[in-house]
């Protein structure tokens, strides 16, 4: 890092957590990634909302990082969220005398007020971007016109923002929607150990002879669109087909029923939530095939974890995908189980065409790991007028 003294960061994304005995608990894996960042820094704050009856918060708070706990709200559209709002930039302000820079994930309401006030004590301020905020509304939010105006005028202020303000997105189509921001840096947001990354020719040569079994990871909701995962294993022929489905969600019970209702409910298996250095990686290695099937996306974690491990990628080509996975990935589109599912049998039936994804996805997934990604961002916040290397 150029910067004169250490860092000191303030770290914000509309997240919950859950406080315990033992620490803080988030219900996004986004926390390690941060923790990651926060690692190169002298001091880094982590705000969120705190919620004693979140469910499903599995990943602890790294104790290197300070946690300073907001008002909970439901949603943006609660009664609750004004004042609870306004509560958050009253703690927001007077944490800002002990920090240098503030890192504002988005877009958000409070991302906006707060980089307002940041400028008011002259702290630097940089945008972080995740996802394509406008079709997330539309996903969240169908045939609400309101909303949907809403989501656009938050995403054209957060751009508008980047005209002055360094930032930090996530997969090339956000870089491309950001493009006029002061400067970019894109990158994915990956857990994936550099330990994590598996032996090509051992990848390559998994057996397919008996049993065949698709991975699937990601939250059970809307957006990532799991109930078609029923009607791709049901589209597959013959009963060597078997999916297993890491995730949480509210869409559980309607994704179980769907199941039923297609008669492969004995074909596939679901095993909630999975912590990717407690089994989840294990998965990946013992999976012939990934199946990725999501609405939207910036640049999905998960595809860099398939990737890591040597398995065979099917991918909906959404968001930030097709560029960021390119020839490593059989690619196909969203809402599609026909395209699925022969996919899937494409890779099924032809070795070299299995050794050249895994391959092609080892030599994507270099470069990209927590360690790799996480230090560039470190760099970018303590100067994002410097040189950041390329991913």
């Amino acid at each position: 890092m150029s910067s004169e003294r250490p860092l000191r960061v303030a770290v914000y994304a509309d997240n919950w957590y859950r406080p315990t005995a033992d620490g803080v608990y988030a219900d996004r894996s986004l926390v390690l990634f941060i923790a990651g960042v926060a690692a190169a820094a002298e001091h880094t704050i982590l705000l969120g909302q705190l919620d004693p009856a979140l469910p499903r918060a599995h990943y602890r708070v790294p104790d290197h990082l300070e946690f300073v706990g907001l008002p909970s709200y439901p949603s943006m559209l609660s009664p609750r969220a004004p004042v609870a709002m306004l509560r958050s930039l009253r703690r927001f302000w007077r944490l800002l005398p002990e920090v240098d820079v503030v890192w504002l994930l988005g877009p958000h309401p409070l991302c906006l007020a707060f980089a307002a006030l940041a400028a008011l004590r002259r702290k630097r301020v940089t945008l972080g971007v995740r996802q394509d905020f406008p079709t997330y509304v539309r996903t969240r939010h169908p045939g609400k016109r309101l909303v949907h105006l809403a989501g656009d005028l938050l995403e054209g202020s957060y751009r508008l923002l980047a005209r002055r303000a360094p930032t930090v997105v996530v997969g090339p189509e956000l870089a491309s929607n950001f493009a006029r921001a002061r400067r970019l840096l894109p990158i994915s947001v990956s857990l994936v150990r550099d330990s994590d990354i598996a032996d090509p020719v051992e990848a390559g040569n998994r057996v397919w002879n008996g049993e065949r079994t698709v991975l699937s990871v990601g939250r059970l909701e809307t957006e990532k669109n799991p109930l078609l995962l029923a009607d791709v294993l049901a589209r597959l022929d013959g009963v060597d087909w078997r999916f297993l489905i890491c995730g949480e969600g509210p869409l559980e019970g309607e994704l179980r029923g769907r199941l039923r209702e297609l008669g492969v409910e004995d074909r596939a298996e679901l095993l909630g939530y999975l912590p990717i250095h407690g089994g989840l990686m294990d998965r990946y290695r013992g999976a012939n095939a990934f199946l990725h099937i999501s609405w939207t996306e910036g640049m999905p974690q998960v595809l860099l974890e398939a990737f890591a491990a040597g398995t065979p990628v099917v991918a909906t080509a959404v968001g930030g995908v097709p560029e960021a996975a390119g020839d490593a990935a059989l690619l196909i589109p969203p809402g599609d189980p026909d395209a699925a599912a022969e996919a899937l049998g494409r890779i099924a039936s032809d070795p070299e065409l299995r050794r050249r994804l895994v391959t092609r996805g080892i030599e994507r997934v270099r470069g990209r790991t927590l360690e790799a990604e996480s230090a560039r961002v470190a760099r970018f916040l303590a100067d994002p007028d410097g040189s950041v290397p390329a991913g």
